[in-house]
């Protein structure tokens, strides 16, 4: 159950970054950013996560293998290990007031919607899914997607480095607080963009594994710039709301940020998108005073950095 519930959630938490408009902020790719400067005694870092990501493909460089070894805490969005927060979650992914899909669509529309989840995505029954916010609902789909034979998310590898080292794993924000940003988005527009999801890749089957491999290579190269280009192009039709989704939790997390900096060394890993741009965590972190350095990130096995 926990695995699951694991697994679903990152598969969602991908629209958070949608909609960044941004300029790479350094002269060669990385992922991975130093923290120093301000007052703090140690250094901190700063690492881009992806949600899904190949199996083959998901390595931890060794730079940051040592990150983790050497750090007091690794914070990710969310604490995804606290499985008393993961039951809670399950709560707050369901429209309020008893609302379910066929309340936001006409027949035709539900029919066919209804159809496309249970002949594509097999992993959640449709009676559950119907009863969820529909931007939550079309993130479900999207591992089917993914060409191959299995995913996983960036965050869940680096939870198990962290475990073997015996860190603490924390969340900047709590499961329920992410799920719920999304009753600020109408479900009526929510289920219009579900619908548009299921007429587009109905019409071009092919279309979701192209843009996945497209955002899986960028971020294999480590190329902010580009995974912001990809992320714009492949907006779900919540661009309206990316203060909301976006801008307003960069900026959370460095106010917390600020508070958590001095007393220890962190690893603090989120989704890459919210990295760059002038409202992204890297720029926040600037103008706060840090000195936020990009440093090299060998994502191989035989990678030797720091």
């Amino acid at each position: 159950m926990k695995k699951w519930m694991v697994r679903f959630f990152a598969l969602f938490l991908s629209f958070s970054a949608l909609g960044q408009k941004a300029q790479s902020p350094n002269n060669f790719n990385t992922l991975l950013w130093q923290i120093s400067g301000n007052g703090l005694s140690q250094p901190s870092y700063l690492f881009g996560t992806i949600h899904m990501l190949c199996k083959e493909d998901a390595v931890l460089s060794d730079s940051l293998k040592k990150i983790i070894r050497n750090c007091k805490d690794v914070y990710l969005e969310v604490d995804m290990d606290n499985i008393f927060e993961m039951m809670g979650l399950l709560k707050s992914m369901k429209m309020r007031n008893d609302t379910t899909l066929s309340d936001l669509m006409d027949k035709k529309d539900y029919e066919r919607v209804k159809t496309f989840f249970q002949e594509k995505s097999g992993l959640i029954p449709f009676s559950m899914l119907e009863t969820y916010k529909p931007l939550l609902a079309v993130s479900t789909l999207a591992e089917s997607s993914v060409p191959c034979e299995s995913a996983v998310a960036m965050e869940q590898l680096i939870m198990e480095e962290a475990k073997r080292n015996n860190k603490n794993i924390k969340g900047l924000e709590t499961m329920a607080y992410q799920a719920g940003i999304f009753d600020s988005i109408p479900y009526k527009i929510q289920a219009e963009q579900l619908i548009k999801y299921v007429d587009s890749s109905s019409v071009e089957k092919d279309q979701e594994s192209k843009e996945f491999t497209e955002l899986a290579d960028a971020y294999k190269k480590q190329d902010l710039k580009r995974l912001e280009e990809l992320s714009n192009k492949n907006d779900v039709g919540v661009s309206n709301f990316t203060d909301l989704l976006l801008y307003n939790r960069n900026k959370n997390w460095v106010e917390k940020l600020k508070a958590l900096l001095p007393a220890k060394s962190l690893l603090i890993a989120v989704g890459a998108g919210h990295l760059p741009g002038d409202k992204g965590v890297i720029n926040l972190l600037r103008k706060a005073g840090y000195t936020v350095k990009p440093v090299r990130n060998l994502m191989t096995p035989v990678a030797r950095e720091i």
